[in-house]
């Protein structure tokens, strides 16, 4: 999991800083400390998007396209599915704010 790799690349603020750190028994400092920095939040307001737009500007998750197939002297329609010339959708703003995959505090406990 965290397939991202942000905490390898040590680019993430909420990674723990080692053992004997905030992150042990004393997990309510380094909430504490995540929440006295400004730049970090733990909310998502954006995603990559999965869709695309093709030469038309229409947009969808894929595009396909109706073939004509002739065997044995008859005609069957076929749908080929189009890989070339499509634009990813890019940035989509999120209508809620989501929470960070890895934000390291426990939310609910059951």
């Amino acid at each position: 999991m965290g397939a991202s790799g942000s905490k390898a690349r040590g680019l993430w603020p909420f990674a723990s800083p080692g053992p004997g750190g905030a992150a042990g028994p004393g997990g309510e400092q380094a909430l504490a400390r995540v929440r006295g920095c400004r730049s970090a939040t733990p909310f998502v307001f954006t995603r990559r998007g999965s869709m695309y737009y093709d030469e038309d500007g229409d947009l969808a998750h894929e595009f396909y396209e109706e073939t004509i197939v002739t065997k044995n002297g008859r005609k069957r329609a076929k749908l080929k599915r189009i890989h070339k010339n499509l634009i990813p959708q890019g940035i989509v703003k999120l209508e809620h704010p989501r929470i960070h995959v890895d934000f390291p505090v426990i939310i609910c406990e059951v």
